[in-house]
């Protein structure tokens, strides 16, 4: 059965690092260039942003006893696959665990261009997957009935 207060708490500490994350969406590339600070602030946490989501699509393969992804990216696939996300949040988020890579792994190479996107544009799609989750664990919640 799925632990829907380990995710509840997932979700909570995503949504608590997207709260703090959005001070930084109005630099510019310039700004964000410029400032190493914000700079690493960001990336690490945009990195336990995607880590959180990972945590939770995989607590979920598991439980659902759904096929063993190949990849991070490919976590998302499985969630996609099985109904669990829409098909527009699965591009998304499988973007994110490649760029999560490039955090951890490739962090000389990290385009300031994409992080200041992400910024931008690509917040709110962290609450869309949050919007998902919830939207499973209701389900789940009724099967028992909750």
């Amino acid at each position: 059965m799925v632990d829907s207060i380990l995710v509840m708490r997932k979700l909570s500490e995503m949504e608590q690092y997207l709260d703090q994350i959005r001070e930084f969406a109005s630099l510019s590339l310039e700004e964000y260039s410029a400032n190493w600070k914000a700079q690493r602030i960001v990336e690490r946490t945009l990195h336990m942003m995607i880590e959180l989501c990972l945590d939770i699509a995989n607590h979920f393969i598991s439980d659902k006893e759904l096929r063993i992804p190949v990849s991070y990216a490919d976590s998302f696939k499985v969630l996609e696959e099985n109904g669990l996300i829409t098909a527009s949040i699965y591009e998304v988020m499988s973007k994110m665990a490649k760029f999560k890579n490039i955090i951890v792994h490739h962090y000389e190479n990290i385009d300031a261009s994409i992080v200041v996107m992400i910024l931008r544009k690509h917040l709110e799609d962290f609450l869309l997957f949050r919007d998902a989750i919830l939207k499973q664990l209701t389900r789940a919640g009724d099967e028992v009935g909750l």
